[in-house]
């Protein structure tokens, strides 16, 4: 008999066989001599998200690696207000999930059922989650430009992939190629468009 472990563990190194990286596009390809751009018709919201989708998955590589650089870069320069900056963002993620958590929600209805104990005990609740609200408030005012830049590091891969998606014109290639890809192992771009529901209409649209 498989432990739970075994078969979670079985089933993320099943999903990594599975997913294939494609290959990292050319400078010239993403962003120099050949490469054109233009702005998308904001008014036609399907052919702009189809384009964005569709270079999401040609340009997922040199997306992944444009994270990569941004990450080691802002960690590099600035060591210790990202680690600062993420601890604090992980202490009010715990205030916050404790306090809206379903076991919290079930022990507060649970008290007004049968009082006694588990009132006391949810009244004691209430001041730990009260103390962790004060200390993660606290922090995060004096703790304000580590938060920040943080969340800018956090946002600007993602807003330099989108305006990029957004921009760049396909071309031939690319379209054979997301059409030839469509057959092949899954990308990582790939499933988690999956996962988020999101899908291009037609190969070359």
């Amino acid at each position: 008999m498989t432990t739970p472990s075994t078969s979670v563990g079985d089933a993320a190194a099943a999903l990594s066989g599975n997913l294939q990286l494609p290959p990292l596009r050319t400078l010239d390809d993403f962003i120099l001599g050949s490469a054109r751009f233009q702005l998308p018709n904001l008014k036609d919201f399907e052919k702009w998200g189809n384009r964005v989708v569709k270079n999401l998955l040609y340009y997922q590589t040199n997306y992944f690696l444009l994270f990569l650089t941004i990450y080691v870069l802002m960690i590099f320069f600035n060591p210790s207000k990202i680690v600062t900056g993420l601890l604090v963002q992980a202490i009010i993620i715990a205030v916050i999930w404790q306090f809206f958590s379903g076991k919290s929600k079930n022990k507060f209805i649970a008290s007004r059922l049968t009082g006694g104990n588990a009132a006391e005990q949810n009244a004691q609740q209430k001041w730990y989650i009260l103390a962790g609200a004060l200390l993660g408030g606290y922090l995060l005012l004096h703790l304000l430009s580590a938060v920040l830049l943080t969340i800018f590091t956090v946002l600007l891969p993602i807003s330099l992939t989108f305006i990029h998606a957004s921009l760049r014109l396909r071309n031939i290639k690319n379209k054979l190629t997301n059409s030839i890809e469509s057959f092949a192992p899954s990308t990582p771009m790939g499933s988690l468009l999956d996962a988020l529901n999101v899908r291009a209409e037609g190969v070359f649209n």
